[in-house]
């Protein structure tokens, strides 16, 4: 009888957004959803942006919402998000190289209001020639990881995210889908690239942050039972 009172019980598992929430599987959905909501946002604001400024064009079939957007754009946006801030943590703990370089709320802000300018920097900013914005914004997207993360994983993504999605635009764009305003890169924006590198840097840190919470509500709560 003493024997079975001293078999110590297995911490519960606490999730950081609902407290009803025991399973790590559960916990990961919901960041899925929260960063999918997030890149869902982030896309139709940026999009109306590049629209408004004639950057990006779509057939005029498809624009029928107020925000000017094809109905595709702002959900895939979403998916990717979702993809890449999950993503991010993932690499840290597979390369066992956890990612602390400015691990708050208020520099992941920082970092997606740089990531907003470098974005209105593209629509807005006039320059004398594209290989002049080019090279400004790639200044700005490496000097965006330099500052908000730093880490060789984060960069390694965000190399890799870029060339993938704007291998995915060129596709979208040889079939028509939508087209942008004096390409210069084959079918696109020469400049496009380092929008998606700054974009992968952003949500991995949205995504890095949001783990980082649940594995410390989870040791807090592990601490009290």
């Amino acid at each position: 009888m003493a024997e079975s009172d001293a078999v110590p019980t297995l911490p519960k598992k606490c999730g950081p957004y609902i407290s009803s929430v025991t399973s790590r599987g559960m916990n990961l959905v919901i960041r899925g959803i929260v960063l999918f909501f997030i890149g869902v946002f982030l896309a139709l604001v940026l999009n109306l942006l590049q629209i408004q400024r004639n950057v990006t064009l779509f057939p005029p079939d498809v624009i029928t919402s107020i925000f000017s957007s094809a109905w595709w754009v702002p959900p895939c946006c979403g998916t990717a998000s979702a993809a890449i801030g999950l993503l991010y943590p993932c690499m840290d703990r597979h390369l066992g190289e956890p990612h602390k370089f400015k691990r708050e709320w208020s520099s992941v802000m920082r970092c997606v209001a740089v990531f907003v300018g470098i974005n209105h920097a593209s629509a807005k900013v006039d320059f004398a020639n594209n290989i002049q914005l080019s090279l400004t914004l790639a200044a700005l997207s490496i000097g965006l990881w330099w500052t908000f993360d730093r880490s060789r994983s984060g960069f390694g993504l965000g190399v890799g995210i870029a060339f993938l999605a704007t291998l995915v635009s060129q596709l979208l764009v040889y079939n028509g889908v939508y087209q942008y305003t004096s390409p210069d890169f084959l079918y696109v924006r020469s400049w496009l690239p380092c929008i998606f590198f700054a974009g992968g840097i952003t949500m991995g840190n949205i995504g890095r942050q949001l783990a980082m919470y649940e594995c410390k509500v989870i040791a807090e709560k592990s601490h009290e039972d």
